[in-house]
């Protein structure tokens, strides 16, 4: 059944012929049942028009013969109404299609009413409604039945036509039934049936067809297009539609080729650009870095002597200092960078302690200094996992001095958590939080939220943080709402998946 759904669910071809068969069974059987019914009412009809007509005559025929004895006594009219019956069912010969059924007289003394037939009738194929009509009244009266014979295991319909016959001699009254087969119009109407049904599942099974051809020739194209372009996802840009003829197929195939041309284009030339981007900032990175260890080195001369010069001469070998170092900072995160998009970097792994290194970030200076008071949960706990220690120190280091910086809040909450796969470290504040798209772009690389709470920072240290983390199969995510605060995590994995301790929820507050 699941199979079933999955093609239902990812197959146009198959809801489209699935669709198409069901709705023209549906029309298909609508129109046979009503054609049919039809034919069953117009065979009907005559029939039993015929059959009222025919028994009517015989009706005549019968009152004649009564009208013509004399006899007043019940044994001899008896005897002329056996008669009677005789001739009426020898009228027909080997043709006749009706059986004949006589009940009088009907009042007798004891009660019993005596019932004649041209055949061995099974009782009750006569109505007893239609006993009831004719025996309280004069007039013709008919009903539909199943007429059985006696040693016959089976019934054929029948069309049932009743009056009342009166003996003028004896004034005595009797009950003369006609049972006319409808055996033909059945066996007619079981022909239009299966004809009906053979021609509906010949039509069903064509309009199928069609639908199938129709379908695949549309969506042929639309596969192949579909598997071109999964291709171009994958990475190779190099696969075409074929154009065949001049119709709307032939030109989305067009459009289609085009359009990749373009992307195959727009794409080089991107990476074109990103790699001259990359070389530049790789070439710049190092290529200062050595007169900035030489102006770094004369800096620090001049800082070390600040106490021998006047107050704004020191002040500014403090500034020029200061610069020096965000300069050198500035530098080394851009040669990560461009290790990280070289694929370059690499991990020293040793088995670290999560819950150690947030015990350390709990009494970091910058913490301090900031007037921010920490709190640590589930840091009691071992959380080892295999990293580099000097990538997640400078994840929780930046982490750190985002939610100093930028955060407003008094209260830093460390949380340590894991479960048999993974552990998490998740540094949360509760100051001026973040919004939705803030979740999303907190880490591209030099974008700020608010740059009226900036602090001289160069909005590389979240971006690199990711990478780290990423460098480790981990991830760093971002959680916040305004005025609530904001949370980030950095998930590392177990080297081996081993559950030492129990699971623990996520830590998303």
């Amino acid at each position: 059944m699941g199979r079933l759904v999955r093609i239902w669910r990812r197959s146009i071809q198959t809801r489209v012929v699935t669709s198409t068969i069901v709705l023209s069974t549906l029309v298909v059987a609508f129109t046979g049942w009503a054609l049919l019914r039809d034919v069953a009412d117009g065979l009907a009809d005559g029939r039993r028009e015929a059959a009222v007509s025919e028994a009517r005559s015989g009706f005549d025929y019968a009152q004649t013969q009564l009208d013509a004895t004399v006899e007043t006594e019940q044994s001899t009219q008896s005897q002329v109404l056996t008669q009677m019956v005789d001739s009426l069912t020898r009228t027909r010969g080997a043709q006749r299609t009706y059986e004949l059924v006589l009940e009088g007289p009907l009042l007798t003394d004891d009660g019993q009413v005596p019932v004649r037939s041209s055949a061995a009738v099974e009782p009750g194929s006569v109505p007893a409604d239609l006993a009831d009509a004719v025996r309280s009244g004069s007039g013709t009266f008919w009903r539909y039945s199943d007429l059985a014979l006696l040693g016959s295991s089976s019934t054929q319909p029948s069309v049932v036509v009743g009056s009342q016959l009166r003996a003028p001699g004896s004034g005595d009254t009797y009950a003369l039934f006609y049972l006319f087969s409808l055996e033909d119009q059945q066996e007619t109407l079981d022909l239009v049936r299966r004809a009906l049904l053979l021609g509906g599942l010949a039509m069903v099974v064509m309009v199928g067809g069609v639908a199938w051809l129709v379908s695949r020739q549309v969506l042929d194209p639309v596969r192949l297009a579909r598997r071109i372009a999964e291709r171009y996802a994958s990475g190779n840009l190099e696969q075409r539609m074929h154009v065949r003829g001049e119709d709307d197929i032939a030109r989305l195939s067009t459009s289609f080729n085009q359009m990749a041309a373009s992307l195959q284009s727009q794409i080089r030339r991107l990476e074109n650009l990103s790699r001259l981007q990359q070389r530049f900032v790789s070439d710049v990175s190092h290529e200062l870095r050595t007169p900035l260890t030489t102006v770094q080195m004369a800096s620090e001369v001049l800082y070390d002597s600040r106490e021998r010069f006047d107050p704004q001469t020191a002040r500014s070998a403090e500034l020029l200092k200061r610069e020096l170092d965000r300069f050198e900072s500035l530098l080394s995160d851009l040669l990560d960078l461009s290790r990280f998009d070289a694929g370059a970097a690499r991990l020293e792994l040793d088995p670290v302690d999560l819950a150690q290194v947030a015990r350390d970030a709990a009494r970091s200076p910058l913490l301090e200094r900031a007037g921010i008071r920490v709190r640590l949960v589930g840091a009691d706990t071992p959380a080892v996992v295999e990293a580099d220690m000097r990538r997640i120190d400078r994840i929780v280091r930046n982490l750190l001095a985002n939610a100093a910086k930028y955060s407003g809040s008094d209260v830093v909450e460390i949380e340590v958590a894991q479960n048999a796969e993974s552990v998490s470290l998740a540094v949360r504040d509760f100051g001026v939080g973040l919004d939705g798209d803030e979740n999303l772009r907190v880490f591209d690389r030099f974008w700020r939220a608010d740059p009226a709470r900036t602090q001289g920072g160069t909005g590389l240290g979240l971006p690199i943080s990711r990478e780290d983390a990423t460098l480790h199969g981990g991830t760093l995510q971002a959680w916040g709402r305004p005025g609530e605060g904001s949370e980030f995590i950095l998930t590392v994995p177990k080297p081996d998946g081993s559950a030492k301790h129990p699971a623990i929820d996520s830590v998303y507050a």
